[in-house]
């Protein structure tokens, strides 16, 4: 027996990381000959920010899963079709966000951070009004799916992201691009980090 909204979920999932990792990394190899993929070895918290954030996904795709398959019930309380109406469409507005700030990038998306590269700043589309739009689309898609098949272990996905991100993006992203991008500085006294106006640095 099936939980239609679990599969749902799980399939939403599956399609969304395929898309956002495997699909756009395909992509920009395609168009750049590089895949985008930077890995700090030696970076402790980034490697902590990375497996923190590979938990997330992995802990989300299982709770969706489980709901799916009727392993785990997801909670009653929010089984109604208004909760479901506005989990596909919180889930749909994060993964259309993710997509299209991941294709605002062009050829300066990447994933992880090379301390001595050096890339083009983009301001331009969803990075006007945040400097993490792919975050932020990623993190609104994980309370959508957690809506469609809320338990304890899609709503600890949503907070594993959560932290995943906090930490990559004020401890690794935000130090290089503040000597890598002289510009920069003067951006993120404009943008908000994840959502419009909230989150901006000291001018």
């Amino acid at each position: 027996m099936v939980n239609e909204r679990g599969v749902l979920a799980l399939v939403l999932q599956v399609g969304f990381l395929g898309a956002a990792f495997g699909g756009r990394t395909l992509m920009h190899r395609r168009r750049t000959g590089d895949w985008g993929l930077r890995w700090q070895r030696h970076d402790r918290v980034a490697r902590t920010s990375g497996a923190l954030f590979a938990a997330a996904l992995v802990v989300g795709t299982v709770g969706v899963g489980l709901v799916g398959f009727s392993v785990t019930p997801s909670w009653a309380e929010f089984d109604s079709t208004g909760v479901l109406v506005a989990g596909l469409v919180v889930f749909a507005a994060g993964a259309v966000l993710t997509l299209w700030a991941q294709s605002a990038m062009g050829s300066s998306w990447r994933i992880g951070v090379d301390p001595t590269e050096r890339t083009a700043i983009v301001v331009d589309g969803p990075f006007g009004w945040a400097r993490n739009p792919i975050f932020s689309g990623m993190i609104t898609a994980a309370i959508g799916l957690a809506l469609l098949a809320p338990t304890v272990l899609t709503i600890a996905a949503v907070i594993m992201l959560i932290a995943a991100v906090e930490i990559q993006v004020r401890a690794v992203e935000e130090p290089y691009l503040l000597t890598a991008m002289p510009q920069w500085h003067d951006y993120a006294t404009r943008v908000g980090r994840f959502v419009p106006r909230v989150g901006r640095i000291a001018a």
